[in-house]
């Protein structure tokens, strides 16, 4: 018959603490998850936000949070969150920063794990709208509930930069799309003009789009030529370390 486990005595120690008391002497800090969701429409970059219910923020956005229950790791309450608050399935949510300022919450310390993520709000219905929960244009966003806003730029600037070296803008665009269509999205989601010439001279550098030999239709301007995303070749650049090099 095995032996039950015994917590391993270590000479020279002041006293044997098993794995249960060390934790239960930690001090109790609530965690919670925040979930910041990027979406484009239109030609414009916008965020879902609710209106906080605390009376401290009364009238003001929010963004998507919730405290993580027990039986959860930090993937499965961002989720969570998301489904309960809006109805959306199947997002891709990834995980950015961690703010854990202690008077960051007017009600004490708590920690927070924000997540976020990026999609086409024309693929996106939202099932639910409690709270005033809509989207809004980010550039019009100037105060937040708790430090919301400090999370939103933090957020921000991680998507500025992995648009940069990653296909997000891809997932926003149909399957055939023109080079106006892609420059309109990175010009959206980096708040910047940029040169016509020069954007399709580094598209055609890296290798990634695929002529589809057919042009676009129904258009109020003139008319340019479909391309469709190249993903073997850009995972042929990623295995070589490099995938989308703006």
């Amino acid at each position: 018959m095995l032996e039950p486990l015994k917590s391993k005595i270590v000479p020279g120690l002041k006293e044997n603490i098993d794995a249960i008391e060390l934790v239960v002497g930690y001090p109790a800090v609530p965690l919670t998850v925040d979930c910041v969701i990027f979406g484009f429409d239109e030609n414009s970059l916008k965020v879902l936000l609710i209106k906080s219910d605390l009376a401290q923020f009364y009238g003001k956005l929010s963004l998507l949070g919730d405290k993580v229950n027990a039986n959860e790791d930090l993937d499965t309450a961002a989720n969570r969150v998301l489904l309960e608050r809006t109805g959306m399935k199947q997002v891709y949510l990834e995980q950015v920063h961690t703010f854990s300022q202690p008077n960051r919450h007017p009600g004490g310390r708590v920690v927070t794990s924000v997540y976020a993520s990026l999609l086409n709000i024309q693929d996106h219905s939202l099932e639910i709208t409690d709270n005033e929960l809509n989207w809004h244009p980010i550039h019009l966003l100037k105060e937040m509930a708790f430090d919301h806003k400090e999370i939103l730029d933090c957020c921000y600037a991680w998507l500025q930069k992995r648009i940069q070296e990653h296909p997000l803008a891809l997932n926003l665009l149909p399957e055939k799309f023109s080079l106006r269509q892609l420059q309109h999205v990175y010009e959206a989601i980096l708040d910047t003009k940029l040169d016509r010439r020069n954007f399709r001279k580094k598209f055609a550098s890296m290798g990634l789009l695929i002529d589809t030999h057919e042009m676009e239709l129904n258009v109020t301007h003139r008319p340019g030529k479909l391309y469709s995303f190249d993903h073997a070749q850009y995972q042929l650049r990623k295995k070589n370390g490099v995938g989308i090099d703006f």
